[in-house]
C-alpha cells in the first residue's frame, strides 16, 4: 500500500501548486489525475489554449485591419485554421509537459485514474482499464475543479451545440456562431471567431456584458466588440435551442417580450461552470455539498472531515485559476502549521479579449450598495501617447478611492495589456496605498501604465495632467 502525508485529487492549477508547496515543505506527496495529461481544465481545455487562439486571431485581425495604416503591405491574407488549432495544441503540450517535469523535480508521485474516497484516509485510484490502487493519506486535498454548466433544457451534443471545450478544437472555421452567455468565456471565444470572420451573436440574459464586473467595463467592451462585427442581444432569455446536422436554431425572448430567432452553424453554451465532484465518494466520508454543488469549508479551507481540505472551483468563490493557486499554497502551509493569508477581495479578474479587461476590489455598484462614500478618477487610453502609438486607444482606467482616507478600494481597467497592468493595482491595494501615493510614483513614459497614475491623479482633486 502507498502511504503519503498528503494526497491531492486533481492536477489543475490549484492541485499541482498545492502538491508542489507540500513537497517544498517536506511532505511526502502524491497527486491523482483522471486524464493522461496533467494541468486540469485550465491548461488543457481552458486558460492556456484559449489564450493561444486569442493571440492567433488578434495577429490575423491586426494584419487585416491595421497593418496598412502602419505602412505594412501583406498582400492577400489567408487563414489556415487547422494550423491555428495545431499551434494551440503544441502550446498545451509544452505546458502540460512542464507540469510533469515539476512533479518529477519535486519528487511527487503521479497516479493516473479516477480518485475516490473509501474512507477519510484511504483513496482508491481506478484507471481506465479498471485496475485499482489504494493510497493511504494523512491529509487529502480535493482540487477537482469544474465543468461547463448548461440550462436543463439545452442538450449539449458536442457537435452543433457545444461547450468551450469543443469550441477550442473545431476542425473548420465556422461561418456563424451564436454564443449563449456574455460573461468571460463567451466574450473571449466569441471574439476569437469574430476576428477570424465568423458572424458571431452573443445572447446575454442580463443587461450588460461581463455582468459580475463594474458596469462601465461591460459597456466599453461591447463597444469594442461591435467593431469586429459581434452582434449583441442583451436582456434576452433563451427558451430553446435545436440542432440539425448542419445548423442550430436558437429561440429567445427579449426585454420587450419580442421573439428572437437566430440560426448559426454552432451554438456555444457559455453560461458558466459548475463544481466537478462526480464519483469522489464524498458520501463515504460524510461530506454533503451545498445548494450550489460546492463543498463547504471553514476559514482554513478544511471540510467537516478534519483531515480533508478543498480548494479552487469546488468551493465557494470566483472560479479563477489564480484563486485556486493561492488556495493551494494556503492549504499546504496550513497543513504545515504555518499561518498563511488570502485577501479574496484582492484577487483580480481578467477578460482576455482585446482590449483586455481587468478588475480588482470593489465596483462602483458595490460601494453604492454598501453606502460607502468614495471618489472616482478616470483616464481614457485615447489620451495616452503610448496607446496612440500602438493604435490601441479603446478603453480607460478607473480608480475608486475612499472619500475620507484616499485609500484605493477598487481599480477597473479596459484597454491594452490591462491583464498585466492590474498587478500594480493589486500591489498598491495589498499595501493599502492611497490614490495620491500612486500619483506621486514615477511611471516610465510612454507606457500604458501611465494611465493608472493619471486615473489616480484624477481621483486626487481632479488633478489628471493629460486630459
Amino acid at each position: 500500500m502507498n502511504t503519503y502525508q498528503v494526497v491531492v485529487i486533481g492536477s489543475g492549477p490549484g492541485g499541482y501548486i498545492a502538491a508542489i508547496r507540500c513537497a517544498q515543505l517536506g511532505m511526502k506527496t502524491a497527486i491523482i489525475e483522471k486524464y493522461n495529461s496533467l494541468g486540469g481544465t485550465c491548461l488543457n481545455v481552458g486558460c492556456i489554449p484559449s489564450k493561444a487562439l486569442l493571440d492567433s486571431s488578434e495577429h490575423y485581425y491586426n494584419a487585416s485591419a491595421h497593418f496598412g495604416e502602419h505602412g505594412i503591405g501583406v498582400g492577400k491574407l489567408t487563414i489556415d485554421f487547422p494550423q491555428m488549432i495545431q499551434r494551440k495544441a503544441g502550446v498545451v503540450k509544452q505546458t502540460t509537459e512542464g507540469i510533469q517535469y515539476l512533479m518529477k523535480k519535486n519528487k511527487i508521485d503521479v497516479f493516473t485514474g479516477h480518485g475516490s474516497f473509501k474512507d477519510s484516509t484511504t483513496v482508491i485510484v481506478k484507471n481506465a482499464d479498471g485496475k485499482e490502487e489504494t493510497l493511504k493519506a494523512e491529509k487529502v486535498i480535493i482540487a477537482t475543479g469544474s465543468k461547463p454548466a448548461a440550462p436543463g433544457f439545452i442538450k449539449i451534443d458536442k457537435k452543433r451545440i457545444i461547450t468551450s471545450t469543443e469550441a477550442l478544437s473545431l476542425e473548420k472555421l465556422p461561418a456563424s456562431m451564436v454564443v449563449i452567455g456574455g460573461g468571460i468565456i463567451g466574450c473571449e471565444l466569441g471574439s476569437v471567431y469574430a476576428r477570424l470572420g465568423t458572424k458571431v451573436h452573443i445572447v446575454e440574459y442580463m443587461d450588460s456584458l461581463i455582468p459580475t464586473m463594474d458596469k462601465d467595463l461591460g459597456k466599453d467592451l461591447m463597444r469594442s466588440m461591435k467593431k469586429i462585427g459581434v452582434e449583441f442581444h442583451l436582456s434576452t432569455k433563451v427558451t430553446d435551442v435545436k440542432a440539425t446536422a448542419k445548423q442550430v436554431t436558437l429561440h429567445a425572448t427579449n426585454k420587450k417580450e419580442e421573439a428572437v430567432e437566430i440560426k448559426a452553424e454552432y451554438c456555444l453554451v457559455a453560461v458558466g461552470r459548475k463544481p466537478y465532484t462526480d464519483g469522489l465518494g464524498l458520501e463515504n466520508i460524510g461530506i454533503e455539498m451545498n445548494e450550489r454543488g460546492q463543498i463547504p469549508v471553514n476559514e482554513h479551507l478544511q471540510t467537516k472531515v478534519g483531515n480533508v481540505y478543498a480548494i479552487g472551483d469546488v468551493i465557494e468563490g470566483a472560479m479563477l485559476a489564480h484563486k485556486a493557486e493561492e488556495e493551494g499554497v494556503f492549504v499546504a502551509e496550513v497543513i504545515a502549521g504555518q499561518k498563511p493569508h488570502i485577501n479574496y477581495l484582492l484577487i483580480p479578474g481578467v477578460v482576455y479579449t482585446w482590449p483586455e479587461v481587468a478588475s480588482v476590489g470593489y465596483s462602483e455598484q458595490q460601494l453604492k450598495e454598501q453606502g460607502v462614500s468614495y471618489k472616482s478618477g478616470k483616464f481614457p487610453f485615447s489620451a495616452s501617447g503610448r496607446a496612440r502609438a500602438s493604435m490601441n486607444t479603446d478603453g480607460f482606467v478607473k480608480v475608486l478611492a475612499d472619500a475620507a482616507t484616499d485609500e484605493i478600494v477598487g481599480v477597473h481597467m479596459i484597454g491594452p495589456r490591462t491583464a498585466d497592468m492590474i498587478a500594480e493595482a493589486v500591489v498598491a491595494m495589498e499595501f493599502k496605498a492611497s490614490a495620491e501615493d500612486i500619483s506621486r510614483m514615477s511611471h516610465a513614459h510612454p507606457t500604458y501604465t501611465e494611465a493608472f497614475k493619471e486615473a489616480c491623479l484624477a481621483a486626487t482633486e481632479n488633478r489628471a495632467l493629460n486630459i
